[in-house]
């Protein structure tokens, strides 16, 4: 039977799903020291998912800088605190690394607020949002992508959290350590799909209220 792709995904149906999480090994990376070692290996995966977060501001026309770099293999997510470590030459050279493949989503962006931080040329970046959308999909944020690819939820409850606190809460660290790794899951299935065309899309009207109920394949 094949998976039915819906090229418009409402918000509401996403409650209604089961939940997902990274379930592999989290580490904090503060020290500046510790990035070469964390590098050398994250290089030897054949993939990373990658993704940033920033301490969000509630004042117009203010914007922090990124404090947190993830980057995830398919069983271990680091998490780079870069109000700590900085952006170091060993972070460089990951960032600018043409041979593995990171995969995110909106990348652009990602590296441009890294950017701020220290002037680099991008490597091998892959931005799911491209790849999906030639497939038809037009919801393409993280909770919506992975709801419609997967029928599975991740909670974006910490997105608005405290970035640049001391120390991390567990379920910041959980919520990052998904995000990055929710993109190697997204991008090993995009690829199943392309290759095989095991997959139909269904298109639908913007959804009304009265209407957003879970829809039935």
């Amino acid at each position: 039977m094949k998976k039915t792709l819906f090229n418009k995904y409402d918000k509401k149906w996403i409650a209604k799903l089961p939940q997902v999480a990274f379930q592999g090994r989290i580490f904090v990376v503060v020290s500046p020291h510790e990035t070469k070692r964390v590098v050398d290996f994250l290089l030897t995966n054949p993939i990373l998912g990658m993704d940033t977060e920033t301490r969000p501001s509630f004042k117009k026309g203010r914007q922090n800088i990124v404090s947190l770099l993830q980057v995830a293999t398919r069983e271990v997510c680091f998490l780079f605190r870069l109000q700590f470590t900085g952006i170091t030459p060993d972070i460089v050279r990951l960032l600018e690394d043409e041979t593995v493949p990171k995969v995110g989503l909106s990348l652009h962006d990602d590296i441009n607020s890294l950017s701020k931080r220290k002037t680099f040329k991008p490597g091998k970046f892959i931005d799911l949002q491209n790849h999906f959308n030639e497939l038809g999909v037009e919801d393409l944020g993280l909770q919506k992508l992975y709801a419609n690819v997967f029928g599975q939820k991740i909670s974006k409850a910490q997105q608005l959290s405290n970035w640049e606190a001391d120390v991390l809460t567990e379920k910041q660290k959980l919520y990052a350590a998904t995000d990055a790794w929710a993109c190697i899951m997204l991008y090993d299935e995009y690829i199943r799909l392309r290759d095989t065309g095991d997959f139909i899309l269904q298109k639908v009207e913007e959804p009304q209220a009265e209407e957003a109920s879970l829809p039935t394949v």
